[in-house]
């Protein structure tokens, strides 16, 4: 069950980076140095879902967790300075891209401490 939870929401990310680059498009097709930038922002959460997709199928693989860990709650950070940036918190982008961060960042942080060797 978790791991389908786990895997569901590395999909969201992947279909957020699908919505990112067609709505990125759509805003700036006039001004192509913000759309660059914008396409980056798509290609990292692109880059963060098959990642922690790739996580959720080695789940020994620690260093593999740990840079989830931190690329997923850099997108975080990025995705809340949005909603704040733009002056709305609680937009459906912001919200969904943050609680599928905060669920990814918990499920890389089982990750990285799981089976553990006891002392």
């Amino acid at each position: 069950m978790l791991k389908n939870m786990d895997r569901a929401l590395g999909c969201v990310l992947l279909l957020g980076a699908l919505g990112h680059t067609f709505g990125s498009f759509e805003a700036y097709a006039r001004e192509p140095r913000v759309l660059l930038w914008a396409l980056c922002a798509s290609v990292l959460v692109a880059l963060l879902g098959a990642l922690n997709l790739l996580r959720a199928n080695r789940p020994g693989d620690r260093p593999l967790a740990w840079i989830t860990v931190a690329g997923t709650a850099c997108w975080l950070a990025a995705s809340i300075a949005f909603g704040v940036l733009i002056d709305k918190p609680f937009d459906p982008r912001v919200v969904i891209f943050s609680l599928a961060s905060f669920g990814l960042i918990g499920f890389g942080l089982r990750s990285a401490f799981g089976n553990l060797p006891r002392a």
